[in-house]
């Protein structure tokens, strides 16, 4: 369900045609919550049918057409109703920890290569996550721009605050993954050393 409000979050910066929305989520909203394209179109027509988003057909190259959403002042509400409601935890479904348990059964060079590549992973998101951090601050990030363009001035700053609070849990949260695995690595050498 969270698909809908990441939608609807995108939606109150400007209408938007699914691919654009699909641009635009991988940019920004896809590091938080990740859907694909597959997920995005049919969420985007029950939203609509739900009165949420108008759709509206715009012209596509020469002869085509595509249909552009706009944010409905219902889907508004239903934005504004999840934002101020606490949220409901999922269940985990963590498969580098799952492992990590069972890592016994491992070769060992097999569990090094999943640790190794575990930091790898964390590494990236981490350098991705500190490029936003980077652009929020140099004012050249474009989706928060055009949402800054939108409010009015005094509601600049804890915009601004917020999008920087969650990329810096981000970056905690590959910097915590990062150390856990280098300590997998660690304990893989603990546990193997020969004598």
């Amino acid at each position: 369900m969270s698909l809908r409000y990441a939608l609807l979050a995108l939606l109150t910066v400007e209408p938007m045609t699914g691919y654009d929305l699909f641009k635009h989520f991988e940019s920004s909203v896809g590091y938080v919550w990740h859907a694909p394209d597959s997920q995005i179109y049919p969420e985007l027509r029950r939203m609509e049918s739900d009165g949420l988003l108008e759709g509206r057909e715009v012209p596509w190259g020469p002869r085509g057409k595509k249909t552009e959403y706009r944010i409905t002042d219902e889907g508004v509400e239903t934005f504004r109703a999840w934002m101020n409601t606490d949220l409901e935890y999922s269940r985990e479904r963590d498969p580098a920890h799952l492992k990590a348990a069972y890592l016994e059964w491992a070769e060992p060079e097999a569990a090094r290569s999943q640790m190794q590549a575990h930091i790898t992973h964390y590494r990236a998101r981490l350098e991705q996550w500190t490029e936003k951090i980077r652009e929020i601050d140099d004012g050249a990030s474009p989706m928060l721009n055009k949402r800054l363009s939108g409010i009015p001035a005094e509601e600049h700053q804890k915009t601004v605050a917020f999008k920087r609070f969650t990329y810096e849990g981000l970056i905690a949260r590959a910097e915590h993954e990062i150390a856990w695995a280098e300590r997998g690595l660690d304990l893989i050498s603990e546990l193997y050393r020969t004598p």
